[in-house]
């Protein structure tokens, strides 16, 4: 598929914030694709590293969250923390003529949500130094909160220079806050909190 077959299929299935608020302009509003949309953008993704970056972040937090809730309560949130991620980006970048895919504010949900959950686990963190790997260990607290403030940082940012990167940072913010709120809620009681220890490489 060329670039601008890509292009073209985005932007017939993916969420475009400005499409959103065309009521507020009197333009012709796609009901349709406006319910449509939001699910096909979370299964979708602009290349293989974009894939493959989001799939390693579910791979390190998901399994864990995924226990603690059971699988449909699981499905059930992070759909919702998409979602929430999705109006996250459209209420910040309500003009934007461009397509928004990817699974990053999803999974941010479920960052958010073993944010919550298990906040002393540690995660081992391999961090270059110059010619050097050097291996970290940071409790899920401290490792998720610096995440955290790197998005939120990078959002303030890009409120001042608009699509900074290409990177949706306010959907990755709502996502994560819709998951630290919906955690406790969405948790099964009986289930056990046990972790396993996540291996996060950073370059």
């Amino acid at each position: 598929m060329s670039q601008e077959q890509l292009r073209a299929f985005f932007e017939l299935v993916a969420v475009i914030p400005a499409e959103y608020t065309a009521f507020a302009r009197g333009e012709p509003v796609p009901l349709l694709k406006l319910m449509f949309a939001p699910f096909a953008s979370m299964f979708l993704h602009g290349g293989w590293m974009h894939l493959f970056g989001n799939m390693w972040f579910l791979y390190l937090f998901g399994d864990n969250v995924e226990d603690a809730m059971g699988h449909f309560r699981f499905l059930l949130f992070y759909l919702l923390s998409g979602l929430a991620a999705t109006f996250a980006h459209v209420a910040v970048n309500p003009l934007s003529p461009i397509p928004i895919v990817g699974a990053s504010g999803a999974i941010s949900g479920v960052v958010g949500a073993y944010f919550v959950m298990f906040p002393t686990a540690r995660v081992l963190t391999l961090v270059p130094v110059l010619f050097f790997v050097d291996i970290v260990v940071l409790p899920a607290l401290v490792f998720i909160g610096l995440w955290f403030l790197f998005q939120f940082w990078s959002g303030l940012l890009s409120l001042a220079v608009p699509h900074m990167g290409g990177v949706a940072w306010w959907a990755h913010i709502g996502g994560f806050i819709a998951g630290v709120v919906l955690a406790p809620i969405m948790r099964e009681r009986r289930r056990p909190t046990r972790y396993r220890v996540r291996i996060y490489r950073y370059w």
